[in-house]
């Protein structure tokens, strides 16, 4: 009989890393060796694109707030400092959320903008921006 050292721990070490590649294609959930590869790259990829999924979305509400903007004959970087300006403290998930789902309560904000940008001086370059 061959001597095994250490089988039990062996045996779940190498079928934790088995249980993990659940749901992998082919040899890649059967066997120890291509799963622990397989396994590798995937939790590097999911490390990854836990930071990437939230550039992702950052701009993905930029570029809504900036359509919505748009509609009201506003850039998005006006809307931006506009609402810096008022004193109005809206973080840009929410924005964008106001700019698909309740197009009047942005109009609103819009609306408020609009009027804080009217009261800056004539040479100051937003305004410039907002007139041409």
């Amino acid at each position: 009989m061959p001597r095994v050292k250490h089988g039990p721990a062996s045996r779940h070490r190498r079928q934790k890393v088995l249980n993990m590649a659940e749901g992998f294609k082919g040899t890649r959930s059967r066997l120890h060796r291509s799963a622990k590869q397989s396994l590798f790259h995937a939790l590097a990829y999911q490390y990854r694109d836990r930071r990437t999924k939230k550039r992702d979305m950052r701009s993905l509400w930029i570029t809504r707030i900036n359509a919505a903007a748009r509609l009201h004959q506003m850039s998005y970087s006006e809307m931006i400092y506009g609402l810096k300006l008022a004193g109005i403290v809206l973080d840009r998930k929410v924005m964008a959320d106001l700019a698909v789902n309740n197009p009047e309560a942005f109009a609103t904000l819009a609306g408020q903008v609009r009027d804080q940008l009217a009261t800056l001086p004539p040479q100051h370059p937003t305004v410039q921006l907002a007139q041409a």
